[in-house]
């Protein structure tokens, strides 16, 4: 069960000389409580594995820039200074064995955690003519992690109590651009990121390597070969400092080492006539653990070939709608590749009536009623009864067929 309240508001503030600053500060309260049971009768035979995970939380923010426009005898700089706080509060974290959903039969992790992230940034673009044009940023990310830890059971920690630790890092960026013409652009951008971690980690660790370096670079192109398509296409290269694997039901981040990913996008768009509409993405990725034994190497269900389509009818006063399919290939579950992650192929559709004053919709996911698994892991299970334990993917069912039907009055 989850619920959530927003709140939401934006400025933009201009001046006479075409400087401009956006303001946006953001509000977010949100409930969770889940139930699941990933590895079935694996460490209590008896009672079962079930777990509970449950927080409330308090999210804000804000995000503000300074945008401003001059010259350099010919050349154009246009510069932006903006900064991003946000404020992240949980009250009573909890992670607990239960059992019949909210029978308690041992706390794993109870605690209030508090993240603050402040993120100054700059970034200076130079149109040196009308072919080409460099820019560059640096921001600096700082990360303050406070930990209350109410259960003194806590393997991860020597007792209860308040733990602190802070971490940052500075991210700088190169992007260059050349316009050959009006159909044909290139480009290439460099940049360097980082992972974030879950506080009650960062905590344990005091702060070190919880925020490992992303660098990563694309090169590509944008052509127009005629006025009605548009193709994108890019090369582009991430390598990982550390890549952080989740695990919910123990309650901890495993750490797994360096990661490499190679791989290419492409999308194409398509307008025979100003009503139809055809797009087309196909994204492949090959990714690997770096200084694991080959075939030992597989990143666990790291996407490889990805794509979606579409044929989109737009009319403003009648018929309209669109039918689209989206798809994922298989993929390794586990490092040595020895369990599939199936992939899955789904089509949804969208038809709508639309006049000045009202609207009618009808929304059809999974059309043809295809049976695909949607979350997977793969995990280490035990049924009741059973006396060895078995490895294997787990799996979320994909929706099935489903349709909604929707009337909108405007005013």
């Amino acid at each position: 069960m989850t619920y959530r309240t927003n709140a939401n508001a934006q400025l933009l503030t201009s001046f006479a000389n075409g400087d401009f600053i956006k303001t946006q500060l953001y509000y977010s309260n949100s409930h969770f409580d889940l139930h699941t049971n990933f590895t079935f009768f694996l460490e209590d035979t008896v009672n079962g594995d079930e777990i509970r995970q449950q927080e409330a939380r308090n999210l804000m923010g804000y995000n503000g820039s300074y945008n401003h426009i001059s010259y350099l005898g010919n050349t154009k700089l246009t510069s932006e200074a903006g900064l991003q706080v946000r404020y992240d509060k949980t009250n009573n974290s909890e992670l607990s064995h239960t059992i019949d959903r909210f029978t308690l039969l041992n706390r794993i992790k109870l605690g209030d955690i508090t993240e603050l992230s402040v993120s100054p940034y700059v970034s200076e673009t130079f149109k040196f003519n009308e072919h080409f044009s460099f820019n560059a940023g640096l921001r600096f990310d700082q990360y303050s992690h406070t930990y209350n830890n109410k259960f003194a059971g806590d393997t991860t920690l020597p007792g209860m109590g308040i733990y602190k630790a802070r971490a940052n890092t500075v991210s700088p960026k190169l992007n260059f651009y050349y316009h050959a013409d009006d159909e044909l652009q290139f480009y290439l951008t460099l940049g360097k990121g980082f992972h974030s971690n879950d506080t009650r980690a960062v905590v344990v660790q005091n702060g070190f390597q919880v925020l490992p370096a992303a660098y990563s670079t694309d090169l590509g192109t944008v052509f127009k070969p005629a006025k009605n398509i548009i193709v994108n296409a890019a090369l582009w290269y991430i390598w990982l400092q550390q890549e952080f694997v989740y695990s919910g039901d123990g309650g901890f981040v495993a750490f797994s080492g360096k990661t490499k990913r190679v791989g290419f996008d492409f999308s194409g768009r398509y307008e025979p006539v100003k009503s139809l509409y055809f797009d087309l993405d196909v994204n492949y990725a090959h990714g690997r653990a770096i200084g694991a034994t080959k075939g030992q190497d597989y990143i666990p269900l790291a996407p490889v070939w990805t794509s979606s389509a579409g044929i989109t009818y737009t009319n403003k006063n009648g018929f309209n709608g669109s039918f689209r399919y989206r798809y994922a290939g298989n993929r390794a579950a586990n490092e040595d590749y020895s369990l599939t992650a199936k992939g899955y192929f789904i089509t949804d559709a969208v038809i709508n009536y639309t006049k000045n004053k009202y609207e009618i919709g009808l929304v059809a996911n999974n059309v043809f009623n295809t049976r695909w698994k949607e979350t997977q892991f793969a995990t280490e299970t035990r049924l009741k009864g059973e006396t060895q334990p078995v490895d294997e993917v787990c799996f979320t069912p994909g929706t099935p067929f489903a349709a909604k039907l929707s009337f909108t009055i405007k005013f």
